[in-house]
């Protein structure tokens, strides 16, 4: 069992800087594909929304349309974390950030969920 925890939101004002970070415990970290979801304000059960992913080895990374140039996915196995630094953050970046791990990629649900970790833009 994958153990997923993310770190790093906040509230912060249009146009700032965060960078999420998730730590991995409990398996073979190198062995997932990582990727980061939100769920926006609403209820608890809304959906999330893929925003990134990036490959076991890291080599390759997939964004969203609506966060590409400003949203980077890097992932450390050494370290088994992985981040998402958010520039240029909008007021419709607001959200829920949730970290996931996927044996295969992300077109299925993910195998691992983290709590996820609020991130909140002010205009």
């Amino acid at each position: 069992q994958l153990q997923l925890v993310e770190s790093g939101g906040g509230l912060v004002q249009a146009g700032n800087s965060l960078r999420l970070s998730c730590a991995a415990s409990g398996g073979s970290f190198s062995s997932y594909a990582m990727g980061w979801f939100r769920q926006g304000p609403g209820a608890p059960g809304k959906e999330r929304i893929f925003v990134a992913a990036i490959s076991k080895t890291g080599n390759s990374t997939y964004y969203t349309d609506s966060v590409k140039g400003r949203f980077t996915i890097s992932r450390d196995n050494a370290k088994n974390k992985v981040f998402l630094q958010m520039n240029s953050l909008k007021p419709e970046d607001t959200a829920r950030y949730f970290c996931a791990a996927s044996s295969a990629w992300f077109y299925n649900e993910p195998d691992y969920w983290g709590q996820g970790t609020q991130v909140t833009v002010s205009s």
